[in-house]
């Protein structure tokens, strides 16, 4: 009656070693580190990178305890373990100045760190501690504003040159195309061109609104933004820079950067174990601008250094392909890439396919149609300093979309279409509220969340012990496997823990235990009607399964609840609170019995159980 099978007992023991495996991670605590990242797009950390600063640091008597290579998204980067912090800031002064020949141009970005002490055995089966939060590890916060107006006027530039496109490509004559504020107006000489004109905008440009006026002779047609095209235009906007600044941000390797919006046209960007305010801002300014433009072949190649500068083009010396000489006036900017992707070309060598919108496709043909067999090179800008990604032969007419080839191997294809992809800012942001969390505030929040649930635990434990005996000890067992279990889940998912996440694990704790409270209550009431022990166990339990079903399940809905209409902090709480009512149940239920039937199952005469006073009507 109260005997599980064997493979239930396996079934907890794999259970309760996962719990521990995925569990012990977090109490080993970090030790400060170094890490060494690429500050160019163009340039990458490799495992070549590990020689190089093993030796830097052992010509200065600097012993590290560990040097370990990582790939965080596309990028690799190099940690350097340290004893202590001061020997941690010896070694980055000393790699800044090692790694980087110009000072004012560095090419590797040296960032104080901090690396977990798990051993490297848990750590190969990705046993890792849960990330903290920025209120429990300290860090920086941005609060960032998107110019919404120069969204909305780099817009109107692009559709004023569209229109100029368009009516030329219908040959709709006009007598001139300006702009007046967020209005674009085209002049016509009779009322048919005009006609003409607004047939072709319309089916061609359905985010513009037109009107007609007249001013003196001349016949005008006016057009506008749509309010659901703005909208839409705002929109996209402030969803481009929260992608790129994701992309930036993640490639620089801060741990669990929180990257939302907050508003119509507001940013939060959150950058946790980060202490230097400007070296955060200058991480999250790490934007860069694509340009396409034409090789200036007045100059003769291999003269570039020497040749004076035409007026109008300009020398780059940075990049695959440098030096070269480009004209200023480019064809086409990021903003006209749809989508990139690494490919092959006919030859079957790699190549980069470039999917431009309608707008870039139309002005790659006009001008490149008069220019085959000439040359055009892709250029990136990184804080108005400018690099050159490639530098390409135009055999045929470009259109909407194209590829560049030559490049080599299949990591410089994938290379290049993630920086094609990750485009720029669709606006600039200005950075409105800025604060920075120290670290010491952060121990002081863990401590504090440590000891609540810490001290709830044992509250619990003592009562349930003194009122409920043997089986409060069995409840006691059950309720700290159910908060192993959600700490391992959480760090299995590595998730981010905050201060309401520590809130939700201690109110899981309360939660919890009323299942195993039902349960000794039920086995109690089958005593108090006289049913023998064994039967008093197994009806019990089965007896107390309904209701705790009943009563986790709902509020496992408002938890869900929480998860879906909430935001921050509040999915935080319940994303805790839902993980922790599935592992309450299995430890409540499964486990609970399974320690009971372990204990009680062998007897086949049970007289009496542990489980505290039972109180009989004719007592």
């Amino acid at each position: 009656m109260n005997r599980y099978p064997i493979w239930k007992y396996i079934l907890i023991l794999l259970v309760l070693t996962f719990g521990v495996l995925y569990t012990v991670p977090n109490f080993f605590g970090e030790s400060p580190a170094v890490q060494i990242s690429s500050a160019k797009a163009t340039v990458k950390v490799d495992q070549s990178m590990l020689t190089r600063v093993d030796e830097v640091l052992k010509s200065a008597g600097i012993t590290a305890d560990g040097v370990q290579f990582d790939v965080t998204g596309n990028q690799g980067s190099v940690r350097a373990r340290f004893h202590d912090t001061d020997t941690q800031f010896r070694a980055k002064s000393l790699l800044e100045k090692a790694l980087n020949t110009d000072p004012a141009d560095p090419t590797y970005i040296v960032a104080f760190n901090l690396l977990p002490n798990t051993p490297q055995w848990l750590q190969s089966m990705r046993a890792l501690p849960m990330y903290l939060g920025l209120d429990l590890r300290g860090g920086v916060h941005f609060l960032m504003q998107v110019d919404t107006k120069a969204v909305v006027n780099k817009r109107m530039q692009g559709l004023q040159v569209s229109v100029r496109t368009l009516l030329r490509d219908k040959n709709v004559r006009h007598a001139g195309i300006s702009r007046n504020g967020d209005q674009i107006v085209v002049l016509f000489r009779d009322e048919d061109t005009r006609k003409k004109a607004r047939d072709v905008l319309e089916s061609q440009l359905g985010e513009l609104a037109l009107q007609d006026a007249a001013e003196g002779a001349d016949l005008k047609l006016i057009g506008s933004f749509r309010p659901e095209a703005l909208r839409t235009t705002v929109e996209d906007a402030v969803q481009q820079n929260i992608s790129t600044l994701h992309k930036r941000v993640n490639e620089l390797g801060v741990a669990e950067p929180i990257i939302q919006r907050q508003g119509a046209d507001r940013i939060v960007v959150q950058l946790p174990g980060v202490q230097d305010v400007s070296r955060a801002k200058d991480i999250i300014g790490r934007t860069a601008t694509l340009e396409v433009r034409m090789v200036d072949e007045s100059v003769m190649r291999g003269t570039e250094e020497t040749a004076a500068v035409p007026l109008g083009s300009e020398l780059f010396k940075i990049g695959k392909g440098a030096p070269v000489v480009l004209y200023k006036e480019p064809i086409i900017t990021g903003e006209y890439i749809s989508s990139a992707s690494a490919s092959f070309d006919q030859n079957q060598q790699p190549a980069v396919s470039i999917d431009l919108n309608g707008d870039g496709g139309r002005r790659m043909r006009d001008a490149t149609r008069s220019k085959i067999g000439k040359s055009m090179a892709i250029v990136l800008f990184e804080k108005n300093k400018g690099e050159v990604l490639t530098v390409a032969t135009i055999r045929d007419e470009l259109g909407s979309r194209f590829q560049i080839t030559g490049m080599g191997s299949a990591e410089a294809a994938n290379d290049l279409s993630l920086l094609l992809r990750a485009g720029s800012l669709a606006a600039p942001m200005e950075i409105i509220e800025e604060s920075t969390i120290g670290p010491q505030l952060g121990a002081e929040n863990i401590q504090k969340g440590f000891n609540s649930t810490l001290y709830g635990f044992a509250a619990i434990a003592i009562f349930m012990i003194v009122y409920y005996h043997l089986f409060g000890f069995f409840s006691v067992f059950a309720l700290a496997v159910n908060l192993m279990l959600l700490i391992a889940v959480l760090s299995v998912m590595q998730a981010t823990l905050t201060l309401p996440g520590m809130a939700a694990i201690a109110f899981t704790l309360g939660m919890a235990i009323d299942a195993n409270v039902l349960i000794n209550e039920r086995i109690r009431e089958e005593l108090r009607n006289g049913n023998s022990p064994q039967a008093a166990i197994a009806t019990g339990f089965d007896r107390a399964w309904a209701t705790i079903l009943d009563s986790n399940v709902t509020t496992m809905i408002a938890g869900l609840a929480l998860l879906i209409f909430g935001s921050g902090a509040i999915r935080g709480f319940a994303v805790v609170h839902c993980i922790g009512i599935l592992t309450s149940i299995f430890s409540a239920v499964f486990v609970s019995r399974g320690v009971a039937n372990l204990w009680y199952g062998r007897k086949k005469r049970l007289a009496s159980v542990s489980i505290g006073q039972v109180w009989k009507p004719n007592a």
